[in-house]
């Protein structure tokens, strides 16, 4: 996300270091890698940049998200961090430690980072300067909602924006979710906390109060029963009151 938003002349060091709990699939628990994540951030900050606020900068950062998760899985194969790296928050310490250190694990997550990044960069200005893409009606974006409800400022709602639907409608881990998580950790480093936890007890507490309104599934595509076709099909699920419960569940943290 550093390096995208560095590329882009626009860097943003609180919603980058607020990322960090999304490493792992979501706190070590095994969904789409962090460089996902981070990337679809840095989609939505690319959007408001180019369209401020709106119908616009929400389906353009949705529809470059897409991209990007269609990309990373082109390049690793898989999406998902326990299928990358084998581990997850049930992992022992040990197994950790021999992926790691002496499997090389962190070497072979900043060789795919630096195959990611110039694909990514290329992924989401191809998108973005795409001016004919057909906008969706809002809502657009269930992400969106949550930070926005959380009072998540303009370019914030934005850059959560692409979390959509799993990530760019991708059917993975709940995007609202995501959202929630970095929306917390990034108001916490803007009102002065210098050091923020991998496994921090507020995001700890958000990812409990989500799985009790989520029936306890982590996957959009579980909880909705199956993946959106585009923008337009996750814009009428919002509007016939798709999810409000976990999106109630969320931004009322």
């Amino acid at each position: 996300m550093r390096v995208l938003n560095h590329a882009f002349d626009h860097p943003l060091d609180a919603e980058e270091r607020a990322a960090v709990p999304l490493a792992g699939g979501i706190m070590q628990h095994g969904y789409q890698c962090g460089m996902i994540w981070g990337s679809a951030l840095a989609a939505g900050a690319r959007a408001y940049h180019l369209f401020g606020t709106g119908t616009q900068a929400e389906t353009g950062a949705i529809m470059a998200s897409q991209r990007l998760v269609e990309s990373f899985r082109i390049l690793n194969k898989h999406t998902d961090c326990i299928e990358i790296t084998g581990i997850d928050k049930s992992s022992s310490a040990l197994q950790m430690t021999v992926h790691f250190f002496i499997k090389g694990g962190t070497i072979d997550c900043i060789r795919m980072a630096t195959k990611y990044a110039p694909v990514s960069y290329a992924d989401i200005d191809s998108v973005l300067s795409e001016n004919h893409f057909e906008t969706a009606a809002l809502p657009s974006s269930c992400s969106a909602i949550v930070a926005r409800k959380m009072g998540a400022s303009d370019m914030h709602t934005v850059m959560a924006a692409g979390l959509a639907g799993g990530i760019g409608l991708s059917g993975g881990a709940c995007g609202a979710l995501g959202a929630a998580i970095w929306i917390h950790v990034t108001d916490r480093i803007k009102a002065g906390a210098d050091k923020i936890e991998f496994m921090d007890p507020k995001a700890m507490a958000i990812v409990s109060k989500f799985v009790k309104s989520s029936g306890f599934e982590f996957e959009c595509s579980k909880i909705v029963g199956r993946k959106f076709e585009d923008v337009h099909d996750h814009a009428a699920y919002l509007r016939d009151g798709g999810c409000s419960k976990i999106i109630g569940a969320l931004s009322s943290i």
